[in-house]
């Protein structure tokens, strides 16, 4: 169901990340009391959860709590982790998001959980071969979705030509770009570089109806907006979106020391402050919330484990344009997916 007057139930792990439940439970009440569509389940230890609760006003109505006793740490082995802890914040969201409770589940908890969680608890749509993670990133010319960044270290041509058609749906329905440009991330622009799997998927994304290939792309193109999508594997995009993070982080603090170093740079700093500050704003990855686990049957969002309130404000609200669109539903039908794994059993 689409609209914008529909109601959206957004489950939040309360104690997942390492600033829970405090910045967990600041931002969920930030985004409640700034859209009026939205309710909001919060998943934890209920007394922990309720303190935290007590700081703040907001709508009563649209804020539920559901008791979990059990916190996954981030260092547990996922698949024993989702097995054993039945009664966990991050096992009990995803399974209200199964059961059709809630829309979508956020969580800044244990990444190779939620993966795990996300496809055994959750479940993969028919036809998605792997669920790719998949971060909106900031460029000078808007965002760009990297996809996978995560989720599948060893991936096949397959894989990536759904990750090119998940991106552009993504892209269309969530940011509102049009024929957004797909382009696969590689050593070259030339079409005969990269390794044996990009080799291998670039004729398939030439062929690929629906999405508007543009070729290869390099990283350093990446942050000029050469692409409104990437795909790579898992093990190339997590590389990129760690150096990403990384460069930006010490350019700031270069920033600030050269501007702290001396009575004309500090006149200076107060003269550009304004400016700088929008800027800086332009280039922060919380103001796109967490990344989306594409192609289950219904949404899970991960926020990086350090996010304070403002991403996971912003992850909530990624939740709710996601569900107004249905973009599972637009999965399902733009993709004309039918079940592979027919056959093979579902689980791989």
């Amino acid at each position: 169901m689409t609209g914008e007057n529909r109601i959206v139930n957004v489950a939040v792990d309360a104690m997942g990340g390492d600033n829970a439940p405090g910045q967990i439970v600041q931002g969920a009440v930030e985004a409640l009391n700034a859209n009026e569509d939205l309710c909001i389940t919060l998943v934890g230890r209920q007394d922990a959860i309720e303190s935290e609760l007590s700081r703040y006003s907001f709508p009563k109505e649209r804020m539920q709590i559901v008791h979990a006793a059990e916190e996954i740490e981030m260092a547990e082995p996922p698949v024993h982790a989702i097995q054993t802890k039945k009664d966990s914040s991050m096992v009990r969201g995803m399974k209200l998001v199964r059961e059709g409770t809630c829309d979508a589940f956020v969580t800044a908890g244990s990444t190779g959980a939620t993966l795990v969680g996300g496809q055994v608890l959750v479940g993969r749509l028919k036809g998605i071969e792997r669920p790719p993670l998949a971060p909106l990133m900031p460029t000078s010319k808007g965002p760009v979705l990297l996809i996978d960044c995560g989720a599948n270290m060893d991936a096949r041509p397959s894989w990536l030509v759904q990750y090119a058609q998940m991106g552009s749906i993504y892209m269309e329905s969530i940011v509102g770009i049009q024929n957004p440009r797909v382009a696969i991330a590689n050593v070259g622009a030339e079409e005969e570089k990269g390794n044996a799997l990009v080799k291998e998927t670039f004729p398939l994304l030439k062929e690929c109806e629906g999405i508007n290939f543009v070729g290869n792309i390099e990283a350093r193109d990446i942050p000029a907006g050469e692409a409104d999508v990437v795909v790579c594997d898992a093990f190339v995009g997590n590389m990129i979106l760690k150096m990403y993070e990384g460069v930006a982080t010490v350019l700031l603090s270069e920033i600030k020391g050269a501007l702290m170093s001396s009575i004309a740079g500090k006149i200076g700093g107060l003269l550009i402050k304004p400016s700088l500050k929008q800027t800086l704003k332009k280039f922060s990855t919380s103001t796109y919330g967490g990344a989306p686990l594409l192609g289950l049957r219904g949404l899970v969002v991960k926020a990086h484990g350090n996010s304070g309130a403002v991403e996971i404000r912003h992850s909530i609200e990624q939740c709710i344009e996601f569900s107004r669109q249905d973009v599972t539903e637009q999965f399902r039908t733009r993709m004309h997916l039918v079940d592979r794994t027919a056959g093979a059993g579902e689980k791989q």
